[in-house]
């Protein structure tokens, strides 16, 4: 609920006090969100950027796959490595709020916020977890957050923008992100000529959170899934891959073994705030 987590929002036109009113956050400069109904907040002014934004399709197949359990292995295991003790969870590309849910349900003392461009998948993520407050918004600009105010930020195949995550989260705080790991549903990839995991994912990464955050520790989750038809549909339409299928995907896709055996692989990272250097005395 969005009362749960105002108090750690920010109006995104001022950077002034959100407040709840009715049925929309309000700022004391006048600045006023309304609240769908279906939960969630679109705090992003203009809304989302065209072609950036999961669809309502792509939003169905996720909510399907996910809700089929075929990788709650991963929400166990990223749940676990959430600090004890956290008050409030940011998941910054929440998309239906799956992995959040898991976090909440671990950590029941703690709130969660999720962060989404798609207003399709805040639709599901804001009745996800009673303790779920969403928001549309997009992680390249600036946060709606409170500097500070966050315990754990969990990042699930999504943006990272460093200095905001740094900025928003608690100096003990923890930033975890899960990446495909080589190899990712290798025989998926192959069988259907789908986009591959770059080989420098992980360099990438350590490149754009330098300066901001220290790596903690890092693990490999493999899931191994078998998967029908239909499973395999709805796991390539969730992701980037729904918008780069060939004319010759259904043809491929019936030319597959069925049942699919094809294993899901993963780094989980986590990182903290990275110690700030020693303020220079004027000279």
């Amino acid at each position: 609920m969005l009362a749960d987590v105002v108090d750690h929002l920010t109006c995104p036109l001022c950077r002034g006090d959100l407040l709840l009113s009715g049925r929309s956050l309000r700022c004391p400069a006048g600045h006023a969100f309304d609240v769908a109904r279906q939960g969630y907040v679109n705090l992003l002014p203009g809304g989302a950027r065209a072609g950036t934004a999961d669809t309502q399709d792509m939003v169905r197949d996720r909510a399907a796959f996910l809700g089929a359990g075929h990788f709650d292995p991963l929400a166990r295991r990223l749940s676990a490595l959430v600090p004890a003790g956290s008050a409030c969870v940011l998941d910054a590309g929440a998309g239906t709020g799956h992995y959040l849910r898991a976090v909440l349900t671990d950590v029941p003392a703690a709130t969660g916020i999720a962060l989404d461009i798609s207003k399709f998948a805040l639709r599901r993520a804001a009745s996800a977890h009673p303790r779920i407050g969403a928001a549309v918004w997009d992680l390249w600009q600036p946060l709606p957050v409170r500097s500070g105010s966050i315990d754990a930020i969990i990042n699930v195949f999504a943006p990272r923008n460093a200095a905001e995550f740094r900025r928003v989260l608690r100096p003990t705080g923890r930033l975890l992100v899960v990446t495909p790991a080589h190899g990712h549903l290798g025989a998926l990839v192959e069988g259907l000529a789908l986009l591959s995991v770059d080989a420098h994912k992980q360099e990438r990464l350590a490149t754009v959170l330098r300066g901001q955050f220290e790596l903690v520790r890092e693990e490999d989750l493999e899931i191994p899934l078998s998967l029908d038809q239909t499973e395999v549909r709805t796991l390539v339409g969730m992701g980037p891959n729904a918008w780069h299928l060939t004319g010759e995907y259904e043809a491929r896709l019936a030319a597959l073994p069925a049942p699919l055996k094809v294993v899901a692989s993963f780094r989980l990272s986590v990182f903290r705030p990275a110690a700030q250097p020693p303020a220079q005395r004027p000279t």
